[in-house]
């Protein structure tokens, strides 16, 4: 089975405001709620490519019943840790001239909730994937992912880490299965500006050398680059396409990269998934669909 972990959940309300101006009457011209989150959003793509995930993660007060509700309306398994103080977060998008946005805090969550996480992800199985992705509230640790990963180290669980900084590096001596920083985050683990394919490629290799297995890189409009476990480098440029919506993209690729490793057990097939599915999000309102990706992958020219 597949687990996904979304520490910090949220409804993420999206607006279109044309020509929106600071104190003065806005008006709205379209509007939706979208649960959010980066494990969630795994979730939501593994489903719509064909494979069913447990989300994990901590749920709060009314829009916390909303996330979990939501989930299940799109037939998502969650199993969330209640959380007793604060509601879950709302997220603002407004989308005008400049897109301009606004994070809510999320619930307080207690040393007790995150010990009743750590009971359900240290039940996984050698075969079960776990995806740790996003931030998390900075009340709690900052070794949360490499506590988890701590759980499961006498297991063959594979483990996905996609997040930032520290959060992402510290947990490379535990071998994570696949890593995913896009460039900009490339850039802030080592704390250097990378602007050339030759720099990301160099430093792409020092997260393998500090121990993960497989790095994947995304590189928004310019593609991705991939290295595998025996230290192989694919690059590839991104299908061509009008970007709609950036929300999610990252995620889809991770998700796609976990659904083409599970039909064919080829790094590269997985690369290929992962890339045309992160574009698939990319082009569109909302999340990848199936057809979508496979549309991208019939047209994708790839030299490898």
């Amino acid at each position: 089975m597949i687990y996904t972990v979304t520490i910090n959940p949220s409804l993420d309300y999206i607006i279109d405001v044309p020509n929106f101006q600071t104190g003065v009457l806005n008006r709205v011209t379209a509007e939706r709620i979208n649960v959010g989150g980066k494990g969630i959003n795994v979730s939501l793509v593994l489903r719509n490519l064909g494979f069913n995930s447990i989300a994990l993660g901590f749920a709060a007060g009314f829009t916390g019943d909303k996330i979990c509700a939501m989930l299940s309306e799109k037939g998502i398994t969650n199993d969330f840790i209640s959380v007793k103080n604060g509601i879950s977060r709302i997220n603002v998008k407004l989308r005008s001239d400049e897109e301009t946005e606004m994070n809510g805090q999320g619930p307080s969550i207690e040393a007790a909730d995150v010990e009743k996480l750590f009971s359900k992800i240290a039940a996984l199985q050698d075969d079960d994937i776990l995806v740790l992705a996003g931030s998390i509230p900075s009340t709690l640790s900052s070794t949360l992912y490499v506590d988890i990963m701590k759980l499961l180290q006498k297991k063959k669980t594979k483990i996905i880490v996609d997040a930032t900084k520290d959060l992402l590096k510290n947990t490379l001596p535990y071998k994570p299965f696949l890593t995913k920083p896009n460039k900009h985050e490339l850039s802030e683990i080592f704390d250097t500006e990378i602007t050339t394919t030759e720099e990301i490629i160099f430093y792409a290799k020092k997260i393998r050398e500090l121990g993960a297995q497989n790095v994947l890189i995304s590189m928004a409009g310019d593609g991705a680059l991939f290295i595998n476990e025996k230290g192989s480098v694919y690059q590839s440029a991104a299908p061509k396409g009008k970007k709609v919506n950036s929300v999610g993209a990252g995620d889809s690729m991770v998700a796609g990269f976990i659904a083409g490793f599970l039909e064919t057990n080829s790094y590269t097939e997985a690369f290929k998934m992962g890339l045309c599915t992160g574009s698939a999000s990319a082009f569109s309102e909302e999340l990848a669909k199936r057809y979508q990706v496979e549309e991208l992958l019939k047209n994708q020219q790839f030299n490898f």
